[in-house]
């Protein structure tokens, strides 16, 4: 961790103000995935071309998210079934900001991610202004959704300098609920966020290091890390991700 911190510092900072361009709430999306150990060089070859979101002298940002979904894990089955229009439901917590937002996430069908949000303290219960996002975004009462489990996980933003795109590097994942607790340390999931797709220096750095896109969402590796439930459509992330683990131990048993 040491390591990227040190990385970090040689980046020109960009704080929570100046992050307007950056938003995306209406967005495509690239996701990859790779070993903790690499992020370090690849670190080292960005800061040239980006900035990094800077919140109150951190420059690794920690989250908590509290995913809800239906007894039957429709919203899981869903993303399972690669319905091409779907949604999650949480709680958001920024710890470094000290904001706690209600989020609902669609996929369109259009393959875009549109991320509507109101600030509202985390709970186990959707209610007020949260009830009516929820109506306003989805088909779902919240009485038809129960609290499932928390994500969590240190994230860091690079800022495009030239162009409006976001790359967000989490790191540190722990996948929690009122049995169980399985921490992922090995693991980078890195996401490029982009109005529209263009040349990106971060999917140039990617392609050149030989890893190709594809990932599987953090709320549905939580859940298959954590239930017992049908997973075989992403076997082939989740065997993936076990060979990145593998060196370290840290595997993900029963896939």
């Amino acid at each position: 961790m040491e390591k990227i911190k040190n990385k970090l510092d040689d980046f020109s900072p960009v704080g929570l103000k100046d992050m307007d361009n950056a938003q995306l709430m209406n967005r495509v999306d690239t996701k990859y995935v790779f070993g903790l150990p690499e992020l370090p060089v690849f670190l080292e070859q960005l800061k040239n071309d980006y900035l990094v979101l800077d919140v109150n002298g951190n420059r690794i940002s920690r989250y908590e998210s509290l995913y809800f979904d239906t007894q039957n894990f429709d919203l899981y089955l869903n993303h399972h079934r690669g319905k091409p229009s779907r949604f999650k439901v949480r709680f958001r917590k920024y710890l470094e900001s000290s904001q706690d937002y209600f989020e609902v996430k669609v996929k369109s069908n259009k393959g875009r991610t549109i991320k509507s949000r109101i600030r509202q303290t985390q709970s186990e219960t959707i209610r007020d202004k949260a009830e009516e996002l929820l109506k306003t975004k989805t088909s779902l009462f919240p009485e038809q959704l129960e609290a499932k489990l928390w994500v969590n996980y240190s994230r860091i933003t690079l800022v495009n300098k030239k162009s409006p795109e976001r790359v967000t590097i989490d790191i540190g994942l722990t996948f929690k609920n009122n049995r169980q607790c399985k921490t992922i340390n090995n693991l980078v999931i890195a996401e490029v966020k982009q109005e529209k797709f263009f040349a990106s220096p971060f999917v140039k750095l990617m392609k050149s290091g030989h890893i190709r896109q594809g990932s599987i969402s953090k709320y549905c590796f939580g859940v298959i890390t954590l239930f017992h439930i049908k997973h075989n459509n992403f076997k082939h992330a989740l065997i993936k991700i076990n060979k990145l683990l593998h060196p370290y131990n840290d595997i993900i048993a029963g896939i």
